[in-house]
């Protein structure tokens, strides 16, 4: 009897989660460009910080448009298909953002024109991560083996964090040795444009990579997705998972409610709570504690090696763990060690205390959300919509995070304006919720098949 093809369930998944390392590259790109961006176009044409923070901040409106899409996208064509075309989003988004000017305008004269097409080539960027970051996870859940399922997506989310890790050390590596005028002038746009190698190497990737069986089965393409699942699970595990596949997609309804609103209203809470609990606005605190500590030449580059490695050694934690301890205590577990960063900087920031303290909670907080709400969401989002409802579902789910992810990054400064204890303390209050909201709510799924995760919702 063939058995599992351990090699092969590798290899696409690495591949799809190219589309997480996009997602963490074209996120985080802006950070080395930022200042260039500023002086070429916003000090440039005399706006003000308003103009600069939305041009800044520009390719969320991208990701909310692309997860709201994405649903649409891998239902009509697939969730390979999907992914290919936010990989020629991510490419000419990288282009288009390094060189702006392209056919329209004159290189070296900022006009509002210019401006408006920087942040449409950056509002395309945004949708490449919207998409994958809605179908990247998806794929990989809907082709994974149900007892490594966890683990695979949780790689997604690795990618991701790897992503923003690469293009630090990239934009770090353009700018090294360099004048700032060189920087202001050409730096920023090979920032951009480096972005189009990962990009271009996805979409090529992609070809040599199979469709998910379970989207071939919801498209009566039976043969094909038996191959598949044959090829990844083995004759005789292949069978008896085709046999509950085509039992899900004979059954269900492709009524968005089919299986109850709870389902539902569960992938939009973990969406919801997983931004929340503050984890951006930690990661943009970080950097006032290290100038604290003297750090003040480097402190910008510390901060992103230091807080790198946290996310980068704790995803792995939630990786090993993931499929033996299960989703919802890894959640939970988080939630407390969240809690308690989150209520303790807020208790220093009333005492005015900043220094190695505040650090040490700041990367208690940071290590617990990676070592679980960071990918153990994204793994549930995966996993627990039902076969027939998964595209439409997880857009919903994506677009929420992504509005959420707005919300909160964009509150933060008027909140930290009006109390910084009471701001870290509603985080943590948040964080708290979230532990109620899991253990009261949430499945666990760890070594269900996603056919055996739909008849929860059956029950």
């Amino acid at each position: 009897m063939k058995e599992r093809n351990t090699f092969y369930i590798a290899t696409i998944t690495l591949v799809a989660t190219l589309g997480g390392l996009l997602f963490g590259y074209d996120t985080a790109v802006i950070s080395g460009a930022d200042k260039s961006i500023q002086a070429y176009l916003i000090d440039g044409l005399g706006l003000s910080s308003l103009a600069h923070g939305a041009t800044i901040s520009s390719a969320l409106i991208g990701c909310i448009i692309g997860g709201s899409l994405s649903g649409l996208f891998s239902t009509n064509f697939g969730r390979k298909k999907t992914l290919f075309i936010a990989a020629i989003l991510f490419f000419f988004s990288a282009l288009g953002s390094g060189y702006p000017e392209f056919l329209l305008f004159e290189k070296g004269e900022p006009t509002m024109g210019l401006l408006y097409m920087f942040n449409f080539y950056r509002i395309i960027g945004g949708i490449g991560v919207g998409l994958a970051s809605a179908v990247s996870p998806m794929y990989i859940g809907e082709i994974a083996p149900a007892d490594i399922r966890g683990r695979l997506v949780s790689v997604n989310q690795f990618a991701i964090i790897f992503g923003m890790l690469v293009v630090y050390f990239v934009n770090w590596g353009i700018a090294n040795g360099q004048s700032l005028e060189w920087i202001n002038t050409v730096g920023w746009r090979r920032m951009f444009t480096s972005e189009a190698i990962p990009a271009g190497l996805f979409a090529f990737l992609l070809f040599f990579v199979p469709e998910t069986p379970r989207y071939l089965a919801l498209n009566n393409q039976n043969d094909k997705a038996l191959s598949i699942l044959t090829k990844i699970n083995g004759v005789e595990r292949a069978k008896a998972i085709f046999k509950d596949i085509k039992s899900s997609v004979e059954q269900s309804s492709e009524n968005l409610f089919a299986f109850g609103k709870v389902v539902i209203i569960i992938g939009i809470l973990l969406s919801v709570f997983q931004q929340f609990v503050g984890i951006n606005v930690a990661l943009y605190y970080a950097p006032r504690i290290f100038e604290s500590m003297g750090a003040e030449k480097d402190a910008s580059m510390l901060q992103t090696v230091v807080m790198g490695l946290v996310n980068v050694i704790f995803t792995v934690v939630a990786i090993a763990t993931v499929d033996k301890w299960g989703r919802k205590p890894l959640l939970m577990v988080g939630s407390i060690g969240m809690a308690i960063g989150m209520i303790a900087i807020g208790a220093l920031s009333f005492l005015k205390i900043i220094g190695i303290g505040t650090l040490v909670f700041i990367i208690i907080y940071t290590a617990s959300f990676m070592m679980s709400w960071g990918p153990i969401c994204w793994v549930l989002i995966s996993e627990l919509f039902p076969n027939k409802i998964r595209g439409k579902a997880i857009a919903i789910a994506v677009a929420a995070q992504w509005a959420a992810n707005y919300f909160i990054s964009s509150t933060y400064p008027a909140m930290m304006e009006f109390s910084g204890g009471l701001t870290y303390w509603f985080y943590g209050s948040m964080s708290i919720l979230s532990f109620f909201f899991v253990w009261k709510m949430v499945p666990e799924t760890k070594g269900k098949t996603l056919e055996e995760v739909e008849h929860l919702w059956k029950k």
